[in-house]
């Protein structure tokens, strides 16, 4: 068994060296974990899209048409909830006994609670039974996504060189987008291949089933993927005596950190909110009150998801030359600047309109997201940085992400226009401005033109 991470007493970079073996290593790293994260989101994002467009038809057939997509988004949310438990559990136990077990075990849990879905029989086979345990399995999708988030951008961020940190962790933050584009391929190519009638009854199952896909990946981290030089030293540390061990890095982490988790919550607040509207909410929306074409709507939303990709990337790429907060206080500014134009645009009911709704909306949250991966470590000490950085990470999605699409629906249904739902957007924006201007920066020029200074080595505040 390896030997417990230690506990810090302020916050310490650690060595942030190269990858054992040298950059080939490091490529090879950030392929698994850009691969890697990607289908464990396309497993996750593929649900969002099935409860928007199958889902009310599977498993609540007989509800009225609101009522079941209300239902249906509801079992969405409770992958949402499962998250923060999964960050906790992972978190724990990837703090003591390093990164790369708990992302191998949330792995093989996502996968197989995603092919299980697909195994699901209807309710008009076995009643209520369906959508319990579709409620199930969701809650596990929950819990192995809350907690590989954290283990994948450690594992790519901890092993990048200092001042490469902010580019790496982008690697596991495209593997949102690429999800979203895979599960929308899928669902493109079974509706074109076969009726309507067809998909609904069984040809939703085979996006699902595509999840085994995620099992080879799986066996190439456990065998191939080394821990992060980072804890590797904690360990060594540990084993010297020369620091003690800590029981209990979630406690630690909430007693001296709990004002940056909940900032750092904060800092996900826009891009949360306008993403899960964009890959769920609208999709219903435009579908049913709007009457536009699902095929068209899941390829604008892939086209979408493309642009985001290089976005992610560049800025993630640019946080390590002006600092992590910028990029995060101009996409959130921006996003509560393109609240009310968004859905004037959706509105419009035009495709072309509709994508640049869309897509502009995309661009903003991925200048915001794309900083997040390295942010949210540095932070945090080393050992409690995988605790802290998940709980925070998945405080938002329980707050903001899952409930987006539900709430959204509901006011609609109220008001009968998308105004609050601008209005909700728009104070998501706000919150992630402030939060990035309440917190420190970990990246600031000192530290970038200093070749021997570590990125997040400051003393927490």
């Amino acid at each position: 068994m390896t030997t417990p991470a230690v506990a810090a007493g302020r916050q310490r970079s650690g060595g942030a060296s190269e990858p054992t073996g040298g950059t080939r290593a490091h490529r090879k790293l950030l392929a698994a974990g850009l691969i890697g994260s990607s289908i464990e989101w396309y497993d996750f994002f593929l649900y969002g899209t099935a409860a928007a467009l199958v889902f009310p038809h599977v498993f609540f057939p007989d509800s009225s048409a609101l009522a079941a997509t209300l239902l249906s988004f509801s079992t969405f949310w409770a992958g949402f909830v499962a998250r923060p438990l999964g960050g906790l559990i992972a978190g724990h136990y990837g703090d003591k006994y390093g990164r790369k077990p708990a992302v191998v075990v949330c792995l093989l849990l996502m996968g197989l609670a995603t092919f299980l879905i697909g195994c699901l029989p209807s309710a008009s086979s076995i009643g209520v039974a369906a959508p319990i345990l579709l409620v199930v399995l969701r809650f596990v999708q929950g819990l192995a996504c809350g907690g590989q988030w954290g283990g994948i951008v450690l594992l790519l961020t901890e092993s990048a060189s200092p001042k490469k940190r902010g580019f790496a962790g982008t690697f596991g933050q495209m593997g949102v987008s690429f999800g979203v584009l895979l599960g929308n391929l899928v669902f493109l190519g079974a509706t074109a291949a076969i009726s309507n009638e067809a998909f609904l009854s069984w040809g939703w199952r085979i996006p699902f089933f595509a999840s085994a896909l995620l099992f080879p990946v799986v066996l190439y981290i456990q065998t191939k993927v080394e821990d992060s030089p980072e804890f590797k030293e904690l360990e060594e540390r540990a084993a010297a005596g020369t620091e003690v061990v800590a029981q209990a890095p979630l406690v630690q982490a909430l007693r001296e950190h709990w004002r940056t988790i909940l900032l750092g919550c904060g800092l996900l607040a826009a891009t949360n909110a306008l993403f899960y509207i964009s890959i769920a909410g609208v999709l219903s929306y435009a579908t049913a009150e709007l009457h536009m074409n699902r095929n068209d709507l899941l390829t604008i939303s892939m086209l979408s998801c493309l642009v985001s990709v290089p976005v992610v990337a560049l800025s993630g790429w640019a946080s390590d030359r002006i600092g992590r907060r910028p990029m995060i206080l101009v996409g959130g500014a921006a996003i509560v600047a393109w609240a009310f134009p968004y859905f004037w645009l959706v509105g419009t009911a035009n495709l072309v309109l509709f994508f640049i709704a869309v897509t502009v909306g995309s661009i903003f949250q991925s200048m915001t997201y794309g900083p997040i991966a390295a942010y949210m470590g540095e932070l945090f000490a080393p050992n409690v940085r995988y605790s802290g950085a998940s709980l925070a990470y998945q405080l938002a999605a329980i707050t903001v992400s899952g409930g987006t699409p539900f709430i959204m629906t509901a006011l609609i249904a109220k008001t009968g226009t998308t105004t609050l739902v601008a209005v909700f957007v728009a104070l998501m924006g706000l919150v992630t401005f402030c939060s990035a201007w309440k917190l420190r920066e970990t990246n600031p020029a000192e530290v970038r033109n200093d070749p021997t200074a570590v990125p997040g080595a400051q003393l927490v505040g």
